[in-house]
């Protein structure tokens, strides 16, 4: 994501805004954001503060094209998603591409979900990218966004373009970017976002009446995503009966549904027990206050449905499905069922990939390939490398780092993304990821085993992880610049009672992990601290890790979670006022 703005130098008083407001609408092909800037303008023109404010936090910035593409709100103007937005970054970036053509035309494949706008946004992209000489490759309806991450590989196209803001609220929509060639259909990193804003811009100068559009361009065949479908399902690759394991399944009113169903069918599991309010592309998202698996009440009528079925799994993805969440049964929960963290599906992940590798070595070599995760993601993936001699890569936050990973063969990051098959796409992708862990649970199953049993035979094999998140929330962006310079200024010897052994400052890079505005915080007790500023909200995050290998599973689960919410107490006191 991307929240991110830049200023926009043409902003002034309000009647040069008024101004660029007026021009702006004479651009727009959007009947809805025309008439609400009209409106708005009209009433500023009539003395309306208000209706002032609004047009000024619309137009004295913009959406800044990042890594993550753009996301934002639909609605006017250039600090909104909207067409005419839409239509400059469309146009920049097929710059770009031309400029990076090397004699040959150059390719795009465009895809879209099911929030608002999506297919009008998507269409606009391949009449305009066709329109300046790019050869367009739009696909045939709304599809998950692992599909077109599929694509780019496939089809061998120089980009890819996604049309999606994921799990965000339903007024937002944004525009991922991938690159093929050399970047194996990565999502783009810098310097070449900062590239493609620079042709945005250029765009920008002029009105989006005057670029050239295709009223023709390619349409991918329905094919793809059985191809798409056959390669997924080849992730399953125990031996043990695939349907002896029930599950509930969720789209969270997103585009997974269809694509997922095929999936877990080809690869032989049962059919699983939908949740029928939540299993259609609805862009209001009306079951949920968020569409996002990880947030409060999104899987409640998951779980009653699994209640209902006494299902084994509850596997939800999120609108776009490139997310994946899990439940296992819970006594002592309320509901029934407990939700993994993203930490312990990444880590159950790795262990079947760490096994996965070996037995590809062969019972008289090494172990190839590297293991990999975020920065903020739980050390226990390092552990499982180093237990079978696999190469470790920690990034950035992101997956358009950790795809990048040299030699990858699993990638996660505790937000619930999952990396299970780089060999065929470098995105996550919650629906291989639910194959994965599908197929990891069967295996557990045919020898009377279940998840949880899985869990506990990490804890004896690795140690115990525990893991804490706290967001501090600010009015003030300013306040988490001053935080952060306070913890540079005067770092802290020890949290609490524990010795601070080494505190890395990432602003300048670190390793092979490019500058980014992050202190890692580790502790003589093996414990460590993250802090950053979130990228997407006006939050400082906290990420806390500890272990324990030391006594029972029991011992090792209080020993971690009680240095982790030790370490808690002290951040949020040390990150206060």
């Amino acid at each position: 994501m991307n929240a991110a703005h830049t200023r926009d130098v043409s902003a002034g008083d309000d009647a040069d805004l008024l101004e660029q407001v007026r021009s702006w609408i004479a651009q727009d092909p959007d009947p809805e954001t025309r008439d609400e800037l009209q409106q708005l303008a009209l009433a500023g023109e009539s003395g309306s503060q208000a209706a002032l404010d609004d047009l000024h936090a619309r137009f004295d910035t913009r959406l800044a094209f990042g890594t993550a593409g753009l996301r934002g709100e639909i609605s006017g103007g250039p600090n909104r998603m909207n067409r005419v937005l839409v239509a400059q970054a469309a146009a920049g970036f097929a710059r770009y591409l031309l400029e990076h053509a090397e004699g040959t035309t150059p390719s795009v494949v465009i895809g879209y979900d099911g929030r608002k706008n999506s297919d009008v946004f998507a269409r606009d992209t391949a009449e305009l990218m066709a329109g300046a000489g790019v050869r367009a490759i739009l696909l045939p309806r709304l599809m998950p966004t692992p599909v077109l991450a599929f694509a780019v590989r496939h089809l061998d196209v120089s980009a890819g373009v996604m049309v999606t803001a994921s799990h965000n609220p339903p007024n937002d929509n944004g525009y991922k970017v991938y690159l093929g060639g050399e970047d194996h259909g990565s999502q783009i990193v810098s310097p070449v976002d900062a590239e493609i804003a620079a042709h945005i811009l250029e765009v920008a100068a002029s009105s989006i009446s005057d670029l050239p559009r295709a009223e023709t361009y390619e349409v991918a065949p329905e094919s793809l995503e059985q191809e798409y479908v056959d390669a997924t399902a080849a992730v399953a690759s125990s031996t043990a009966p695939r349907d002896a394991v029930s599950f509930v399944y969720t789209a969270m009113h997103g585009v997974g549904w269809r694509t997922a169903r095929q999936v877990f069918s080809k690869a032989g599991f049962a059919e699983p027990t939908i949740v029928a309010e939540q299993i259609d592309p609805d862009p209001a998202f009306p079951t949920v206050a968020f569409p996002n698996p990880e947030e409060p009440g999104a899987m409640d009528l998951a779980f009653a449905a699994a209640r209902a079925a006494g299902t084994d799994l509850v596997i939800a993805n999120d609108p776009d499905a490139d997310r994946l969440a899990v439940a296992i049964p819970d006594a002592s929960s309320e509901a029934g069922y407990r939700r993994l963290s993203g930490n312990e599906v990444g880590a159950l992940l790795g262990w079947r990939a760490a096994r996965l590798a070996e037995a590809a070595a062969g019972p008289d070599e090494a172990a190839f390939g590297a293991l990999a995760c975020s920065i903020v993601s739980s050390p226990a993936l390092k552990a499982v490398a180093d237990a079978y001699r696999l190469d470790f890569e920690d990034t950035l936050t992101g997956f358009k780092w950790v795809s990048r990973a040299p030699g990858l063969v699993y990638g996660f990051e505790e937000a619930l993304g999952y990396l299970v098959n780089p060999e065929t796409i470098r995105d996550k992708d919650g629906i291989s990821a639910a194959t994965a862990f599908l197929d990891l649970a069967a295996s557990l199953a045919a020898e009377g085993r279940t998840i949880g049993d899985h869990l506990t035979e990490f804890a004896e094999e690795f140690g115990f992880f525990a893991s804490d998140q706290i967001s501090i929330r600010v009015t003030d962006l300013s306040d988490i610049d001053r935080i952060m310079a306070s913890l540079r200024a005067t770092p802290p010897q020890a949290l609490g009672a524990v010795e601070v052994t080494q505190i890395d400052d990432l602003s300048d890079g670190f390793g092979s992990i490019p500058p980014s505005d992050v202190l890692r915080i580790l502790l003589a007790d093996g414990s460590r601290v993250m802090v950053r500023p979130s990228g997407t909200e006006p939050k400082l995050k906290i990420y806390i890790d500890a272990s324990s290998d030391v006594g029972t599973v029991e011992e090792r689960r209080a020993t971690a979670e009680a240095r982790v919410a030790a370490l808690g107490d002290v951040m949020r006191e040390l990150t206060a006022g």
